[in-house]
């Protein structure tokens, strides 16, 4: 398990983190995302004991993790800004891997790297953007580790390898026990593929949730009422984040299971009345309206 404890981290005078207090649990797939700017890779190196902390603590399975070998031996990271050795290929990267990581699966590394047709032999200085991406995920699945640290996973790849690396981290998960925290901006493949959110904005955590307990709690309403008096009673029943009108529908974020809702409804006289559900981008969005911060530069991709 990985926890932080007030975690602040400073740079020019700019809190990058602050104050960032969260749980990751074993097992399951954590998803950072938020704004640009907003800390994602900056906490993602934290955790993963690339920075030191300015003040606060990280702890992996009850150990802090900047200078700690043996904790290091258990996570992988795969930054956004990928490095491999001038002139190096698969290969040379593979012989210096399982020099640091006593796990690491040579065997799944090289099919991988076949299946994938990367070529074992073939200069990575040759590779596309989307290519480079590929081996680097491959590395750390192989890596043989507790821990993967992903940081813009999908950058650059295409839908059909989104999906394969898709596969590739649940089979990781299932068959050696691995847990992914990833950090990305894109909420459709953080919703896609993650069991936990963590949303950032200028440092800070504005939500730590579990994506199924979100979107169980949060729901679209439109109605269509037969008098304002009706509706300002349901305005005063109902825990609504945020309201939309377009003439005499009314579509309301409301916070409250389909069940508490519907029980709602029954007090309420309307013409027309529907619940649907959200998208993890329409819930952070009525999140950060409803904690005041200007949504229009919260918009997430």
């Amino acid at each position: 398990m990985i926890r932080t404890e007030n975690l602040v981290k400073t740079f020019d005078g700019v809190k990058a983190v602050n104050d960032i207090t969260i749980t990751l649990k074993d097992g399951e797939i954590f998803g950072l995302t938020g704004t640009n700017g907003a800390g994602k890779t900056t906490l993602l190196r934290i955790l993963a004991g690339v920075l030191r902390q300015d003040s606060g603590a990280v702890i992996i399975d009850d150990e802090p993790v900047f200078d700690n070998r043996k904790v290091k031996e258990s996570l992988f990271f795969v930054p956004s800004d990928l490095y491999f050795f001038p002139n190096s290929s698969p290969k040379d990267m593979e012989e210096y891997y399982m020099t640091e990581y006593k796990n690491f699966n040579k065997e799944r590394f090289e099919k991988l790297v076949e299946d994938f047709g990367l070529g074992m032999k073939r200069r990575i200085q040759t590779y596309s953007k989307g290519m480079k991406r590929q081996l680097a995920i491959i590395i750390g699945l192989s890596a043989g580790t507790k821990y993967l640290f992903l940081d813009e996973t999908f950058d650059g790849l295409d839908p059909v390898m989104r999906q394969a690396v898709k596969s590739l981290i649940a089979e990781n998960m299932s068959d050696y026990g691995l847990t992914p925290v990833i950090a990305s901006h894109n909420l459709r493949e953080i919703e896609d593929l993650c069991d936990h959110v963590g949303l950032l904005h200028e440092g800070g955590i504005l939500l730590s949730e579990d994506v199924y307990d979100m979107k169980s709690e949060i729901r679209k309403l439109q109605c269509v009422f037969p008098t304002d008096e009706e509706q300002r009673k349901a305005e005063k029943i109902l825990s609504v984040l945020n309201c939309k009108a377009e003439g005499r529908l009314r579509t309301y974020t409301v916070r409250g299971t389909e069940e508490n809702i519907q029980e709602s409804l029954k007090e309420i006289e309307t013409v027309y009345a529907e619940i649907l559900p959200l998208t993890l981008e329409e819930i952070f969005i009525s999140e950060t309206e409803a904690a005041g911060y200007d949504v229009r530069k919260l918009i997430l991709d």
